[in-house]
């Protein structure tokens, strides 16, 4: 790894790659706080306004952007979700596509008591998205904390990759094989 970093408190950590040069790189760690968070939106749009540098931000934002980002607990508040959506839309911020569980949080209690929550996440502004044709964080399994570590990929659409044809001899053995070339 060329570069990594930590928060103050050391419990959200960031590696790069060698082979990327990051320019701007703001790592999250938002409170529970709905008057603290909105100081955190505030900067955050101090710091995009006039950004024109490629531009990622990610961590832990302790807010879901919908309803469907939570499983468990008490309700979503919707001036939670309005605040932190008007703060990256505002910020002119794209989500990065994920796979992976849904979930980046768990309460760890089963049951009844059990709360899951998307509150990790990384964003991107047009500048850093305009460099990649694909951009796809993974989800990855829990390990040693009550967060999903997140896996940032990035380079060309997978989608428009060459795949090669591939014959398997057995199909000529099937029934409907002469028919199935004669039509195509």
């Amino acid at each position: 790894m060329s570069q990594a970093g930590a928060n103050c408190n050391r419990k959200i950590l960031f590696f790069v790659a060698d082979n990327i040069e990051v320019e701007v790189l703001s790592n999250i760690f938002a409170k529970c706080s709905e008057v603290e968070r909105l100081q955190l939106w505030d900067n955050i749009y101090s710091l995009a306004n006039g950004m024109s540098l490629p531009w990622m931000i990610g961590g832990d934002f302790n807010v879901v952007l919908n309803e469907e980002e939570k499983i468990g607990g008490i309700p979503v508040l919707a001036q939670d979700i309005e605040d932190f959506a008007f703060c990256f839309n505002s910020c002119e911020l794209e989500k990065i596509q994920f796979k992976g569980s849904p979930f980046t949080w768990w309460n760890g209690r089963a049951s009844n008591n059990c709360i899951f929550k998307r509150l990790d996440r990384m964003l991107v502004n047009t500048e850093l998205q305009s460099w990649f044709s694909h951009m796809e964080v993974e989800h990855l399994a829990r390990t040693g904390s009550d967060h999903a570590p997140l896996l940032c990929a990035y380079g060309e659409d997978t989608q428009n990759q060459y795949r090669p044809f591939k014959f398997l001899k057995f199909w000529v053995e099937h029934e409907s094989f002469l028919h199935t070339v004669q039509q195509n």
